[in-house]
Order: C-alpha cells, then sequence, then structure tokens
C-alpha cells in the first residue's frame, strides 16, 4: 500500500485521506493553518479562524449528490455532521407552496441533503478524520517545495515527497494538491521546472455574506429556489446548523459602484429591496459583512498535450478546477473528484506513475469537465450581462445556450416537471443534458418562457438599488470582521 501525502486539511483533502485510509494506504494531511483549536465546539460557538481559505466565512451547502457520496463511504462523518447541529434541507422545499411547481410530490427526498455553516461541517470531517486509523493530520504546516526523485521517464520530475517551512522531509509515494483555490503548488512546481496548464474566466463575482441565529421569529421560512438572479445583483440564502443561515448578494467583481456592500447598513438597506429574500436579515447577526472577491472560474491540468508535467502529484478539487461559488457545486465536486483518485488508485496503484497521472487526469475531465465548461460559460454571459446592466443597457447575445438557461430560470417555478428537471441539475443528481432531455421538455421550457421577462423574483432596478446605496449618511469602512 502506499503512502499519500494530501496538501490541504479542507473538506476535500480530509475525505480522501478517509477514503484512501479505508483502502488500507497511510495518508499524511497537512494545512497551513493550525487544526488543533479547529474543533466542533470551537466552530458552532463562532470561532472561525482560517486564514488558509479565503471563502471560510461564506455560504456552503453540500450538495445532495454529494450527501449521497458521504452517505456510502464515510457515514461516521454524516453522523458527526448531524451530530453538531447539521439540518435535513430539501433543496426545493420553497416550491412546494408555488402554485405551479408544487405540491411536494414521490421521489422530492432525492433533494436532501445536509445543511452546516463551513466551519463546522470542516471540524467534523477533521474530528472523524483525526479517529481513522492511517489518517495523520499535521496542521500549521506549510509546505514550501517539492522533493524530486529519479525520473522515471525522460525529461519528466517525478515527485517522492514534500519539504516543510521547518525544514522538515516527507517522503510520499503520491503527493495530492487538494489546497484550493489559493493553492501555492503551481509555484512548488514551477521550482523544478514545470507549469501546469491554467485556464482562467477574465472576470469573477464578487460575494457579501452575513451570518444569523434565529430570534423570537425562528429561521426563516425557505424561498421559492435558494439562489435568485436580478439586475446587477444575485441572492444566495442557504440554512446552516442547528438555528443558524447565511445570506449572499453577489455582484461582478467590476462593479465598483456597488462596493459599498461591504457595510452592514448599506448591506441591509439593499437586502430590504428583494421582497422574497428580505426576511432572511430577521434574527441575530452572528457576522459583519464578509467580502470574498476574485473567484474566477479556473482549471489547472498538470497533464499538457497529453503527457504528465510531473508524476508522482495530482490535483483534486478547487486545486484542479474551480467553479461558481453561487451554485454551490465546488465541495461536492472535489468529493467526486476525491473519490475518483481512490477508484484510480485501486486500479492501478503507484508504480506505473505516468498511467497514474493520466488516468486521474483524464477521469476528473470525463466525470466534471462538462460541468466546468457550462459553469465557465453561464459565468462569462452573467459578467456580459451586469457589465451591460452597468451601462443601462439590455444584454443581446445570439448564443442559445444563454437562451435556453435563463428560459429555464423564467419558467422553473410554472411548472412542476422543469422544477425538478432543475432541481436535479442544481443538486448535482445529473447533468443538464441528462435532466432535460424528457420528451418535450424543452419545448414546454421555450413556450412558457415566450413573454417571461428575464428576471421573474421581485427586485429592483439598477437606479433603485444605485439610490439605496448611496443613501448611506453614517459612512464608515469596510469589514469582513467576524464577531464570534
Amino acid at each position: 500500500m502506499a503512502h499519500v501525502v494530501i496538501i490541504g486539511s479542507g473538506p476535500v483533502g480530509l475525505t480522501a485521506s478517509m477514503l484512501l485510509a479505508a483502502d488500507g494506504h497511510v495518508a499524511t494531511v497537512l494545512d497551513r493553518d493550525p487544526t488543533a483549536a479547529r474543533t466542533v465546539e470551537a466552530t458552532v460557538g463562532g470561532d472561525w479562524r482560517r486564514p488558509g481559505v479565503k471563502q471560510f466565512g461564506h455560504t456552503h451547502i453540500l450538495m445532495p449528490a454529494g450527501l449521497l457520496l458521504l452517505e456510502k463511504e464515510l457515514p461516521a462523518a454524516v453522523d458527526r455532521i448531524r451530530e453538531a447541529g447539521g439540518n435535513t434541507y430539501n433543496m426545493i422545499s420553497g416550491a412546494w407552496s408555488v402554485a405551479g411547481a408544487g405540491p411536494r410530490q414521490a421521489g422530492d427526498e432525492r433533494f436532501e441533503t445536509v445543511t452546516a455553516r463551513r466551519p463546522v461541517l470542516e471540524a467534523a470531517l477533521l474530528a472523524t478524520a483525526t479517529d481513522t486509523p492511517g489518517v495523520r493530520i499535521l496542521g500549521g504546516t506549510r509546505v514550501v517545495s517539492l522533493l524530486v526523485g529519479e525520473s522515471r521517464t525522460s525529461g519528466r520530475p517525478h515527485i517522492v515527497g514534500v519539504m516543510t517551512e521547518s525544514g522538515v522531509r516527507i517522503e510520499a509515494d503520491l503527493v495530492v494538491d487538494a489546497s484550493g483555490r489559493r493553492t501555492e503548488v503551481p509555484d512548488l512546481l514551477a521550482q523544478v521546472g514545470v507549469e501546469p496548464e491554467v485556464v482562467r474566466e477574465e472576470a469573477g463575482f464578487r460575494y457579501y455574506t452575513r451570518y444569523f441565529r434565529a430570534d423570537e421569529r425562528g429561521v426563516p421560512a425557505p424561498r421559492p429556489w435558494p439562489l435568485s438572479h436580478h439586475n446587477s445583483i444575485s441572492v444566495v440564502t442557504a440554512p446552516g446548523d442547528g438555528d443558524t443561515w447565511s445570506t449572499t448578494l453577489v455582484t461582478s467583481d467590476r462593479d465598483q459602484e456597488l462596493r459599498p456592500l461591504s457595510r452592514v447598513e448599506v448591506w441591509n438597506r439593499v437586502l430590504a429591496l428583494y421582497p422574497q429574500a428580505a426576511h432572511w436579515n430577521h434574527g441575530i447577526p452572528l457576522t459583519d459583512v464578509h467580502v470574498m472577491g476574485g473567484t474566477h472560474n479556473t482549471r489547472r491540468g498538470l497533464v499538457v498535450d497529453g503527457q504528465p508535467i510531473a508524476t508522482g502529484i495530482v490535483a483534486i478539487g478547487d486545486a484542479r478546477m474551480t467553479t461558481n461559488p453561487q451554485f454551490g457545486m465546488g465541495m461536492t465536486t472535489g468529493l467526486r473528484h476525491a473519490a475518483l483518485l481512490r477508484d484510480v488508485l485501486r486500479l492501478l496503484g503507484t508504480s506505473d506513475a505516468v498511467e497514474l497521472a493520466l488516468r486521474v487526469s483524464r477521469e476528473i475531465d470525463d466525470e466534471c469537465g462538462v460541468m466546468w465548461e457550462e459553469d465557465a460559460h453561464w459565468s462569462r454571459h452573467r459578467i456580459a450581462e451586469i457589465d451591460a446592466e452597468v451601462r443601462g443597457e439590455h444584454y443581446e447575445t445570439d448564443d442559445p445556450g444563454w437562451a435556453l438557461r435563463t428560459a429555464v430560470d423564467a419558467v422553473l417555478l410554472k411548472d412542476p416537471e422543469i422544477l425538478r428537471a432543475m432541481g436535479d441539475v442544481g443538486s448535482m443528481l445529473a447533468s443538464a443534458d441528462e435532466a432535460f432531455m424528457k420528451s418535450g421538455l424543452v419545448e414546454r421550457v421555450i413556450t412558457l418562457s415566450a413573454t417571461a421577462p428575464r428576471y421573474t423574483a421581485p427586485g429592483p432596478d439598477r437606479e433603485e438599488i444605485l439610490a439605496t446605496v448611496r443613501d448611506d449618511q453614517q459612512g464608515g469602512s469596510a469589514s469582513s470582521v467576524f464577531r464570534g
């Protein structure tokens, strides 16, 4: 069996370590952030220090497909999440009371997941991994270089371990980069003379998130759909663990006029403009506004022109491909990568380093590549749409894919079959092609959307948003500080 070093102790790295340990491998998990204080008790109470992960304090959700994977592979981890306060939540439950889409139907249980704030979910996984034989976790350990051994193929470095900041050499049969969207591994590979192939969208989104705990009014009722798009802004809401929840306003990363959303008083006033989401501010604030930008869709390939740039190393999760966070696909995508890595190691072991690198890369592309392309395509158009709205224009494009996607958004609450097809896609239970291949469904979308407005959920236009943002006599500085 192999010794695998995993860089990154987020949900993906921890899941990979447990899957590999269950197969008899030894997994050493390294993380630049300390892990000793990341207990369930601390995170439930609001101790959220995780400087190495910029999205740590933003809305996260484990999609139903991700829950299915964990329940099958790591049921003890799911039990731990529930014990930490994880709640059962149905992704389409808000639509059951909508006349065109409801009521609940047989089979809707497939849209159920378990919700928890990212710190709590990660702490539960960390506790489970810590108790797993064959897993060793070293927090506060930053990798500063890769160890290169004798090349198994001409002209290609073979990675045989890592060197930590404290000068410790850790040898391994395989190094796995699971360190997320801020991975430093490409820089470490450059030190040994190779570079990943990077595909990156030019523009991304900016996220303004607050967390709340229920007061005497209780947890907010689910919205008809947890993600709604509006002129210049999208709104994301999600329940957390216990009686907590998060609400996020999403803008274009280059929309300078909406940067004041980083101030609590501005964020509060703008959220109040959205009737279906305003009540998601009715609670006890747990945080100020946490801001995250630079969330570009990025894909990093360690296989270039059909050959690995280095052997003995693979990348999974956000270190391999980052998606648009507002759709909540990142965690479940990373868990799938971890399972694919486990499956490839079952099949090949580590003796054929070239085939291992090629197979892991190919399996990830086959499983998740189309989803990444579709997500990048949507993000590209959405940014262009917001750019047009900033200019006071209506976005025009002859791309049929964008037209169909916006048509689905406009009518998903008007037809129970369309709702559930989109529920399957949004829950990552099926691809768009699989979900909408049913005879007549696309035609029904086109017919129902013929007279539908671009944005069907009620909300303000650009001028009303800007007037509300400018109505700020208090001033103040941007804040991204958690109050515990």
